[in-house]
């Protein structure tokens, strides 16, 4: 036979003593949970570790910042020619001249014709395509400078060119420069072994 369930009168009423300790068992539940929850949170920040960091970053950038110079692009169509300067390159509009066209940066702008200047090309000592080139880069350099005093506008132009340019076309690629407001040039050549 199944026992009869007891009515609401006669289930027993917990006293204050007993309702005290389960409030306090449910606070001291409450208090371990929350304990475990914060033991995987960081309260403090340890700074030393954070220093070292940003110290080693800051010794690597100012190494790498010093040994970098002017970005030369490598090729088998350019040797330049041989000197025991010492000078430093600088990071400027680059200009290079290949026996079979001319560049500026790493854009080919002008192919040439059997080693020479197309007549098409030239307008008496102005090469054309170079001209429109050159005032884009030109005008990008003086935006910059524009908004941002540390990168002045230096009117830098470094000609890369093969030792086997003629000098008519080394003359017609610098005059076009000067039309640019580049009136500073430097020569890229190679350090002389031993120097």
């Amino acid at each position: 036979m199944a026992e009869p369930t007891p009515t609401a009168s006669e289930v027993p009423v917990p006293d204050e003593e007993a309702l005290a300790r389960l409030r306090f068992r449910r606070a001291l539940a409450r208090k371990k949970r929350k304990e475990r929850e914060a033991a995987g949170e960081i309260k403090e920040l340890n700074i030393t570790a954070m220093m070292d960091m940003m110290t080693i970053l800051l010794v690597f950038l100012l190494k790498s910042f010093a040994s970098s110079s002017a970005a030369v692009t490598a090729s088998e169509d350019v040797r330049p020619p041989v000197s025991t300067t010492r000078a430093t390159p600088r990071d400027t509009v680059a200009v290079t001249i290949t026996p079979k066209g001319i560049l500026v940066g790493d854009k080919e702008v002008l192919r040439l014709e059997n080693g020479q200047l197309p007549a098409q090309a030239l307008q008496g000592r102005l090469v054309l395509p170079l001209d429109a080139r050159l005032k884009r880069e030109v005008e990008k350099l003086k935006y910059i400078a524009e908004r941002n005093p540390q990168a002045p506008f230096s009117k830098e132009l470094s000609v890369i060119a093969d030792r086997k340019v003629p000098y008519d076309m080394l003359l017609s690629v610098l005059y076009t420069a000067g039309q640019n407001e580049l009136e500073n040039y430097r020569f890229v050549v190679l350090q002389k072994e031993g120097d």
